[in-house]
Formats: C-alpha cells, sequence, structure tokens
C-alpha cells in the first residue's frame, strides 16, 4: 500500500476517534473495533501458536475481542501514544487472564514451574548473576532434560511471559513497560517510570543469547519458530531460554540485591 492510499485512511481513523471521544457513540465505537479487529486475529494466533491443540482459536480470538473493547474505550489519543502497542497488549492480556481463569495448567506443570523459579531465585541472589542450566538443574535436584522439558512446558503454557505483573502488588505488566505506557494512570506514573528503568536495566544484564530472545520477540515481534532459524535453533529450545529468562527478569525486578 502506497504511501498516498495509506494518509487518507489514517486521516478517516482519526476522525474516528475524535468523534468518538467527543461523543462515545455506539456505531463509531463498532467502526473502530471493525477497524483495529486484525489485531485481535494476531495476537490470538501469537499466543495460541505455543499452545496444545485443545486450546480452540476462535476461543482465543473472543477472549481478545474483550481486551480490544477494552483498549478502545480506555485509550487516549491526545496523549501521543500508538494505539496499536496500546491494544495488543490489552488484547493479550484479556487472553491470558481468560486461560488463568480457566486453569486448564495442569497442577504438575504449576508446581515445577514455582519449584524452578524458587531455585531461580535462590541462585541468583546468590551467585549474582544468571545461572547456567547445568547449575539450575543441579539446585532443584532435576536432570538437565527434565529442566529444559519442564522449561518448554512452562513456556508453552503461557505462565512466564512478559505479560505476567511485575509483582503482586502491581497491576501493570513487564510488558506494558516494555512496549507503551500509554494505558497506566497518572498516580502510577512515577512508579511505572522505576519499573520500566528496572527492567531495562534487568534486561541488559541478562547474558547475549536471552537479551536476543527478549529483543526479538518483544521487540521485533518475531515468532519463537522464528527466533530458533536465528538462533540455529529449535523452536522448543527458545520456548525453554524464553521461559528460563522471564523467570530471571522476575526475580532480578523482585530483588533489591540488583538494584
Amino acid at each position: 500500500m502506497s504511501e498516498a492510499t495509506q494518509e487518507p485512511e489514517r486521516t478517516q481513523v482519526e476522525a474516528l476517534w475524535e468523534l468518538f471521544k467527543a461523543k462515545g457513540e455506539p456505531d463509531i465505537r463498532e467502526r473502530l473495533i471493525l477497524h483495529y479487529s486484525p489485531l485481535v486475529k494476531y495476537v490470538a494466533g501469537r499466543v495460541g501458536a505455543g499452545l496444545p491443540r485443545s486450546v480452540d482459536q476462535n476461543d482465543l480470538a473472543s477472549y481478545g475481542l474483550f481486551g480490544l473493547i477494552d483498549a478502545i474505550d480506555k485509550f487516549e489519543p491526545d496523549r501521543g501514544f500508538k494505539f496499536e502497542t496500546y491494544a495488543i497488549n490489552r488484547i493479550k492480556g484479556a487472553i491470558l487472564d481468560e486461560l488463568r481463569a480457566l486453569d486448564w495448567v495442569p497442577r504438575s506443570v504449576r508446581s515445577r514451574a514455582r519449584r524452578i523459579e524458587t531455585g531461580m531465585a535462590e541462585l541468583e541472589h546468590r551467585l549474582q548473576r544468571t545461572p547456567t542450566e547445568e547449575e539450575l538443574a543441579s539446585h532443584v535436584d532435576m536432570a538437565i532434560d527434565e529442566l529444559r522439558d519442564s522449561l518448554a512446558e512452562i513456556g508453552r503454557s503461557g505462565m512466564a511471559a512478559l505479560d505476567e505483573l511485575v509483582s503482586s502488588d502491581s497491576q501493570t505488566s513487564m510488558g506494558e513497560m516494555i512496549a507503551d505506557p500509554g494505558g497506566i494512570s497518572p498516580e502510577m506514573a512515577f512508579q511505572a517510570e522505576e519499573t520500566r528503568r528496572g527492567l531495562v536495566d534487568a534486561i541488559n544484564r541478562l547474558p547475549q543469547r536471552e537479551r536476543l530472545v527478549v529483543t526479538l520477540y518483544y521487540y521485533e515481534g518475531m515468532t519463537l519458530a522464528e527466533i530458533g532459524e536465528v538462533l540455529g535453533v529449535t523452536e522448543s529450545r527458545v520456548c525453554q531460554i524464553h521461559a528460563k529468562t522471564m523467570m530471571s527478569l522476575r526475580n532480578r525486578l523482585g530483588d533489591p540485591a540488583w538494584g
């Protein structure tokens, strides 16, 4: 699509936003939902790529639609942030919230996730660096293959992602911290900025491969399979690296020793 074609479309969408925010008319809202609906399909496809086949893509899209509607209702165009980035976080959050509510993740996976993340936190606090998989496996009394299989399962379950809350007492996700602070209320602005700085610092301290996975997945929008091609490893291996990295980031953000 040429820039000449894109410009009128962009102007029309801006006009819709102005009308909707001024009058809040349902028909304008529906036109915005229709315009941005491809975002729902995109996010649902990305979230669903690592989930079991029993999870229906249409269900994910239905959950995500509520996130899109919420994003349209709460978005403030005057703040100068890009709606697509803000909406993607809301859509993804709505999908993950519904998956958590359904509690489809087996208890065994949740149990192993807690065991591994606790072990990761203990080692990172002691070593002041990201432990190797061999060190982590030894610490949690698992064979290396068992650890990797568990990390892949945790990664596919969506339990380790930047969409998870930064901490138990925060209502802001790490994904929002990276991508766009547009949805954060004014009273949370200072906390959000501090958290964002801490997250950037934590990412910068990651080993090179882990840092690359985070950058390609969350900044460049690449799939785990595409990242695997870049790194020359399988998609399952990237899933393992991603899950371990997310645990590391949460631990570092919650540990004052890393400040």
